[in-house]
């Protein structure tokens, strides 16, 4: 398997040459997983600046891998991934490009399983952390260091009010939350970093109400990878 002795040096707390191109490449790649909501049948990544200079070399490309299969960055079956993607049926193609991107370690993150579909444009900024920047071309500001709950909306008046009054039931703060649309009275994407994780009678509650096409959960620290709610 090509690189293995590169992470047999780096170790499984990936923190070899380069923390910003193993652990947060991992990373980005679980986000991605979970916004999808299941492992993808298909993959295709764009990388950008430094990750696109050097990905073969520090890693990066079987950390992605490793994420998208929802590994943690100290999984010592990353150095494997390849293989394991193509036991879990997943195809995988990378592709680099020059064209200016919003850190010098960013990547875009296409999957595909069935007839779902999403993107992610996320950027690996130092020491494991992550920055992700969009969603299905929607703007946001995902750290992935605590519990975020993701919804798509019509953005109709009142969806907001109903949606946050049903956390604050639930006792759970929201510490940040980021809206984005494509069009007015078109489709909407919320993002919201909370202080706790969701429990299933929020998430059944959220979904039941008026104008909530889509919830999904990124939770790194819980490992929570499920099936679109």
């Amino acid at each position: 398997m090509r690189f293995k002795d590169v992470f047999s040096i780096i170790g499984p707390s990936m923190t070899g040459p380069s923390s910003s191109h193993t652990a947060g490449a991992a990373r980005l790649g679980r986000i991605a997983r979970q916004w999808l909501g299941c492992t993808p049948e298909r993959a295709r990544l764009t990388l950008y600046g430094s990750f696109a200079d050097t990905y073969q070399g520090h890693g990066t490309d079987l950390a992605l891998i490793g994420g998208l299969l929802d590994y943690a960055t100290d999984d010592p079956r990353i150095p494997d991934a390849e293989e394991y993607a193509e036991q879990a049926g997943m195809e995988v193609e990378f592709f680099t490009s020059g064209l200016p991107a919003p850190h010098p370690n960013t990547v875009k993150i296409e999957l595909w399983h069935g007839d779902r579909e999403c993107s992610l444009i996320g950027a690996s900024i130092g020491g494991g952390s992550v920055s992700v920047h969009a969603l299905n071309d929607f703007r946001v500001q995902i750290s992935g260091e605590f519990p975020t709950l993701v919804l798509r909306h019509a953005d109709k008046a009142g969806v907001l009010a109903s949606v946050t009054s049903t956390i604050s039931s639930s006792g759970v703060n929201i510490g940040y939350m980021q809206v984005d649309r494509k069009a007015r009275d078109g489709e909407a994407l919320t993002a919201m970093e909370m202080d706790g994780a969701p429990d299933p009678d929020m998430l059944s509650r959220l979904k039941s109400l008026d104008h909530v096409l889509d919830i999904r959960v990124i939770d790194l620290k819980k490992g929570v990878s499920s099936d679109a709610i």
